[in-house]
């Protein structure tokens, strides 16, 4: 996270910006024209938007949902630099009933911080009538003490229930899935703790393919209230966040999964844990379309990360010469959110990468030789959001046309930006960016309904479809604030499929397979990734978007272990679990009707692009 004030003219204990506010507005307002040429070249070459598409609206169900929690900044005049992150939200089905459930990362109590009541992350059960009731009690996952950051969901053990990781500050918490509706915490049995890291997002994958989800850990700085030094000028009021450069970074961890209920340190000896990072984002995915995951890391003024699996137990980082370590024009910024996705149809995983302001969100393009290109502009998306802080983001094809969206949430790192830069809001709202085939994009955030677009100081985020309709509805967890639960009006009126993976051979989750579905002579590629967006956790079912294709021909599954299984004559609008090696099987997916705020549905008509 950069601070609000010009990055690279902040130094330990420095009281202003060299640069002044009116001379660095200047230079942005250059940098925007030459940007806004750049980008006027480039859609005049773009083709235009031949089909206006459907009408889909968003609407924030939270109050109506019964969910109470609220996120606790445990903000002080200190500026702590650990106040500004926020934390992640994860979608789950806990008791495997075919419904999605919330669980919600909470922060904690510090020396100068002392909240009102105890400070405890939030699950919450999707009742299957538009409603949710608290569990977390029961389910015992509070973690009242641990100062959490973001979550990561997988069935490590195969015994069918999904297991969380919590990352947080000086250490993490992995919680067992009981199979009852309770977790117990097993970390020190796991061997999974990472004492004394500041641990930010995680993933399950199964690295060496032999059955077992392993773990991935992104570590931030070494920060701690000893050395939190004074940045931004010495007035009342204007103390900032300190710029990453003033800390050491710390080591991404990999955990190998033992197959008995513990796990090993495996950072050094696999080449992960080797160079320093800034970690704040990771997505687990063959990127290579060699049949093996790798990992990408989004590194905080830093470069990023990209470690192709060797499938002997190590990853070679290829980071520099991948074109995913920098931006376009060499610089390293300030990654947030990563996710990745085939958005242009070849069959290839491109990535991601949300930046705060005066930066640009940058769409990587995979060229199928191992490198990336930054198509920033060249996509249609371009300096269309300079001016806001990009913190998570995540693929989604929210109106099911058959093309991978983008959604992203924004807010600045901190509540007194205005001081610094007039331009830019704490609060900011939600970004949209519907492709309008073969990677090329435009921002529709405004036709999403005024909930949509309501400013957030927003951080984690994650999908599901948790109404069972078949449209993509958005989570996300709003630092300070309650959450935002805006359910998708409109987006199940084109066609869809969602598969739901059940490995045998392969970990339990499927994860790290590859789906291949051909409808009407269209082909579409997803994976079952690990890690995506920021600290969060989505819906881990598979979902295609049809458009107004509504018969298919074959869905063609290759599983981590091989088995590749190849199913004919699905029926469309429908979630489906698939099984390795057995094909479709039994299961409830119950469709249930939201409880709408205002008593009724909004207008098929609102919100129309």
């Amino acid at each position: 996270m950069q601070t609000p004030v010009n990055p690279e003219n902040m130094q330990p204990g420095c009281t202003s910006p060299i640069v002044s506010k009116s001379v660095y507005g200047m230079i942005l307002t250059l940098g925007i024209l030459v940007g806004l040429f750049v980008h006027a070249k480039v859609a005049a070459q773009t083709p235009t938007k031949q089909d206006p598409g459907i009408p889909v609206h968003y609407t924030d169900m939270r109050q109506a949902a019964g969910i109470t929690f609220q996120q606790d900044s445990t903000q002080t005049e200190e500026k702590y630099y650990l106040e500004t992150m926020g934390t992640g939200v994860a979608w789950l089905d806990y008791d495997q009933d075919g419904l999605m459930d919330l669980f919600f990362v909470q922060s904690a109590a510090t020396d100068i911080y002392k909240p009102p009541h105890p400070l405890r992350c939030a699950f919450y059960h999707n009742n299957g009538d538009g409603t949710f009731t608290d569990v977390t009690e029961k389910a015992g996952v509070g973690g009242e003490g641990h100062y959490g950051q973001g979550v990561a969901v997988g069935d490590y053990d195969n015994d069918g229930y999904p297991d969380l990781f919590v990352t947080g500050y000086g250490r993490a918490i992995l919680y067992h899935n009981n199979g009852d509706g309770t977790f117990t915490d097993v970390t020190a049995k796991a061997g999974v703790a990472d004492e004394g890291q500041w641990s930010t997002s995680a993933g399950w994958f199964d690295y060496d393919k032999d059955g077992w989800l392993d773990l991935v850990v992104t570590n931030y700085i070494d920060w701690t209230p000893k050395n939190n030094i004074w940045c931004g000028e010495r007035r009342p009021g204007y103390r900032a966040y300190c710029h990453p450069n003033n800390y050491r970074g710390q080591h991404i961890k990999l955990y190998h999964n033992n197959h008995d209920g513990t796990f090993t340190d495996v950072s050094d000896a696999s080449g992960v844990g080797k160079p320093e990072a800034k970690g704040m984002g990771v997505v687990l995915a063959d990127f290579n379309n060699d049949g093996w995951p790798d990992i990408a890391v989004a590194n905080d003024t830093w470069p990023n990360f990209l470690f192709l699996n060797k499938r002997n137990g190590t990853f070679e980082d290829v980071s520099l010469i991948s074109g995913l370590a920098v931006s376009e024009d060499g610089g390293y910024e300030a990654g947030m959110g990563i996710d990745a996705a085939d958005v242009d149809g070849d069959g290839w995983q491109d990535v991601y990468v949300t930046h705060l302001d005066f930066e640009l969100n940058r769409l990587y393009h995979n060229n199928r030789d191992g490198t990336f290109t930054d198509v920033t502009y060249r996509s249609g998306i371009g300096n269309k959001a300079v001016l806001m802080s990009g913190v998570a983001m995540k693929f989604l094809d929210y109106d099911n046309d058959g093309w991978n969206d983008i959604v992203q949430a924004n807010g600045a790192m901190v509540d007194n930006v205005q001081l610094y830069h007039g331009e830019v809001s704490y609060k900011e709202p939600l970004l949209m960016y519907h492709n309008l085939g073969k990677g090329q994009f435009e921002k529709v955030s405004e036709s999403l309904g005024s909930d949509f677009v309501r400013p957030i100081v927003g951080r984690g985020l994650a999908t599901a479809d948790y109404d069972n309709d078949g449209g993509i509805d958005i989570v996300t967890n709003n630092r300070g604030d309650y959450p935002s639960l805006l359910h998708n009006d409109g987006g199940n009126a084109n066609h869809w499929l969602t598969v739901l993976l059940i490995g045998t051979k392969s970990n339990r989750d499927g994860i790290g397979a590859s789906l291949k579905l051909t409808s009407a002579g269209v082909t579409q590629v997803e994976q079952a990734k690990g890690g995506m967006s920021y600290m969060s956790a989505s819906d881990p079912r598979i979902h295609f978007g049809l458009g107004k294709r509504t018969q298919i021909e074959s869905l063609e599954i290759t599983w981590p272990s091989g088995q590749v299984d190849r199913l004919t004559s699905l029926p469309v609008d429908q979630i489906v679990a698939v099984k390795e090696g057995s094909g479709i099987v039994p299961r409830r997916f119950p469709k249930i009707a939201p409880v709408w705020p205002r008593g009724s549905p909004p207008s098929k008509t609102e919100g129309a692009k």
